[in-house]
């Protein structure tokens, strides 16, 4: 993992010739565009831009840029996504269309002989850390614009210290992961029908969102609900009871006092809810002012492990699917 990190910090050259061609040539707006958990990653992008950065940013859903479509995406605008086997067809769909109007794409695919990579208008392959390449793309786009004057300190300490320090959350969540995995999945034998709450908001949304949908739902067949903070308190608190599973992702983004919010009112009605808060970790070498740039990255970090027991515990290997690309539909 150590390795798998730095290799992907050590795309940052190819990464910024990419981004300052993109910005001499000129465009009219970004749009991250992506399915499933790379529309997740593009939702962490874009809010995390969205206050700190005036260039227009958007996300949009690939199925949805399909039907839809949208009348500010111009033959002036960039696309950008990701992909692990450049096979996903609403994306190679999306992209055809983009280029249709006249768009230019930049895409991050993990197989560099997928037949999506010809494409691509800039393409690099390189596995896994997508929401890393997201940042560091959005990061080199904000310097490049007078927003981002920390840029050289910021990539020195996430270069010489985030890989080890994102391995250190892993060893210490890993105990903690344990005793969790085995109370859900006691909980799940219990109540199989009960839906798992996770609530999270900020850059921990996009997180949040693909954790229930992706792992929890597609790869461990358990019924969840994600919501965010703000609307926790339009609609969910409603159904919140004492033995309700509830699990909340705080992290130290600018969203972090919506969650703390979610935080004070869950021991008021329910004894059976969890916090996972980005803050508990050491991240040694990471200057507190970028620690909320990299929440998202510590709370998967803490997820892989409860991945891996969540699967000894339900004695199921998480790569088995039912029905995903495992038939037509």
């Amino acid at each position: 993992q150590i390795d798998s990190v730095n290799g992907a910090l050590a795309l940052r050259p190819e990464i910024e010739k990419v981004v300052d061609e993109i910005q001499n040539r000129g465009f009219d707006a970004i749009f991250f565009i992506g399915i499933g958990g790379t529309w997740a990653s593009s939702m962490q992008v874009e809010v995390y831009m969205r206050g700190r950065s005036s260039i227009p940013v958007y996300v949009e859903n690939a199925a949805e840029f399909l039907t839809t479509g949208n009348k500010r995406f111009t033959k002036d605008s960039i696309v950008i996504f990701s992909s692990v086997t450049g096979s996903t067809s609403e994306m190679v769909k999306a992209v055809d269309k983009a280029h249709e109007i006249g768009a230019k794409v930049f895409g991050f695919i993990d197989k560099p002989e997928a037949p999506m990579v010809k494409q691509c208008d800039w393409c690099i392959s390189y596995p896994m850390n997508e929401q890393l390449k997201f940042y560091m793309v959005a990061n080199r786009l904000m310097y490049n614009n007078g927003e981002f004057p920390e840029y050289d300190k910021y990539n020195a300490e996430m270069e010489a210290h985030l890989a080890q320090a994102l391995v250190d959350v892993e060893k210490e969540a890993d105990p903690w992961a344990a005793e969790f995995a085995s109370k859900k999945y006691e909980y799940f034998k219990a109540h199989p029908d009960m839906p798992h709450y996770f609530v999270g908001s900020g850059n921990q949304w996009g997180a949040t969102y693909s954790y229930a949908m992706c792992y929890w739902e597609e790869q461990m067949w358990i019924r969840t609900k994600s919501i965010t903070c703000p609307e926790f308190f339009h609609g969910m608190l409603e159904i919140v009871e004492a033995e309700t599973p509830v699990t909340l992702f705080i992290g130290e983004d600018e969203q972090r006092p919506l969650a703390e919010r979610v935080k004070n009112f869950l021991p008021r009605i329910c004894k059976n809810y969890t916090i996972i808060d980005t803050k508990d970790y050491e991240l040694k070498g990471i200057s507190e002012e970028f620690r909320g740039s990299i929440s998202h990255l510590v709370m998967h970090a803490v997820n892989n492990r409860v991945d891996a027991h969540m699967e000894a515990e339900l004695c199921h290997p998480l790569e088995i699917r039912r029905y995903y690309r495992q038939l037509d539909y």
